[in-house]
């Protein structure tokens, strides 16, 4: 594919995918909060079968809204349903995926120091891997271990760890972490489809034919729900984590990414719970403390020069030329790069003024993180990011 137009449609689905899950994210969240904010009713609402009401202001009105026990006695002319957003979400990020990882495979997913995939097996094994996730847990979900959250929960997060670890195994790192959060966001869609959405028409179905709704539906759409505002966070994480590789391109990476799922859980349950008027600030405290121990364990490690590389004196013609054979191709003024046509990021290597301009990314992105250059596509070599750390390393003596 032209990368120009390339570029474009990447451009216009990643625009797509972040404004539907803006409206998806934003809808979740506000009914969330909005159920655990009902108050007990007065009694004449009591009798009509509303279960909660509460009163607010927004946007210049006052808003009364019920929720039903179960539903009303007579279905109302117009009723709202929230299920575009999520659908649409989910079709704007499997779009996105396909572009990225699987229409452009050998750039973003396959890593040849991890596995030699070929594009057929590279997409056959990230499709695979997320009918396995979503199986996996739409079989879980619909058996009575759903009666049991927290023994549910458990069983989760080691299924979730198991594809963490063998997605890592047979990816680049980026791929491994974007496939985990394909496998969320797709049980997620598929909470709205295959759980909500069925519960929500049984009890349209029941009010319109006059019969009692049945409550386990409520309770069933009421679970999903609930499963959904708690993986909101990871998959954010998520989303975000390709800009941040001291995550994806630590040797834990698939334990570094669960850590992550299990603090920004955390932090949702805080919310959750204030909600309900219970200030739990432990949890929080908690979350950060996590969040501080988990950045200081995968701290790359200091470059600790020997007494003869001390000695040792890099030119700048040395590293000229490191960055000019190196990295150049995909940050310059003018790309060589088959598919990195703009200089990356706005990093533009001209001369050693502007090398020197960057040398903090390119201690962060070369030295430490070592995700520089992109899949090490231009095979820099361990003793060119060596004389690079050297250099830095004087010119940090210098100042």
């Amino acid at each position: 594919m032209d990368p120009y137009i390339n570029e474009w449609l990447n451009l216009v689905i990643r625009f797509a995918h972040l404004i539907t899950g803006i409206a998806w994210i934003g809808a979740s969240f506000y009914f969330v909060w909005l159920d655990n904010h009902l108050e007990k009713p007065p009694q004449w609402k009591t009798d009509k079968g509303i279960a909660g009401d509460l009163w607010a202001i927004h946007g210049g009105g006052f808003y009364e809204v019920a929720k039903y026990k179960l539903a009303p006695e007579k279905m109302p002319t117009t009723l709202h349903w929230f299920k575009w957003e999520a659908y649409t979400t989910w079709i704007t990020g499997f779009l996105l995926l396909s572009l990225m990882f699987y229409v452009g495979a050998e750039s973003y997913l396959i890593d040849k120091r991890v596995a030699d995939l070929t594009q057929f097996q590279a997409i056959a094994l990230g499709l695979g891997a997320i009918v396995v996730g979503v199986g996996s847990y739409e079989i879980l979900v619909r058996t009575p271990l759903k009666n049991h959250g927290l023994l549910l929960g458990i069983i989760l997060l080691i299924v979730g760890t198991a594809l963490s670890y063998a997605l890592t195994q047979i990816f680049s790192a980026r791929g491994a972490y974007m496939h985990m959060g394909a496998i969320i966001g797709t049980i997620m869609a598929g909470n709205v489809f295959f759980g909500i959405m069925p519960s929500q028409r049984a009890l349209v179905k029941a009010v319109e034919e006059g019969t009692a709704p049945d409550a386990k539906f409520g309770l069933n759409a009421k679970l999903r729900s609930t499963h959904n505002t708690y993986t909101t966070l990871p998959v954010l994480f998520i989303m975000i984590s390709n800009h941040y590789p001291i995550t994806f391109y630590h040797s834990l990476n698939w334990l570094v990414l669960m850590v992550i799922v299990l603090i920004t859980a955390a932090i949702r349950q805080y919310f959750v719970l204030r909600h309900f008027g219970k200030q739990q600030p432990l949890i929080f405290v908690a979350a950060i403390i996590a969040t501080i121990i988990l950045a200081y364990a995968i701290a790359p490690k200091n470059v600790e020069l020997t007494a003869a590389q001390k000695q040792q004196r890099v030119t700048a013609a040395q590293i000229q030329t490191i960055i000019e054979q190196r990295c150049s191709t995909c940050h310059s003024d003018h790309n060589t790069d088959d598919i990195f046509t703009s200089a990356q990021a706005g990093v533009i290597f001209s001369d050693m003024a502007s090398i020197e301009q960057w040398a903090p990314r390119i201690k962060a992105r070369v030295i430490d993180a070592q995700d520089m250059p992109f899949m090490n596509k231009t095979h820099m070599t361990a003793d060119e990011r060596n004389t690079l750390a050297i250099w830095l390393k004087q010119n940090d003596s210098k100042e």
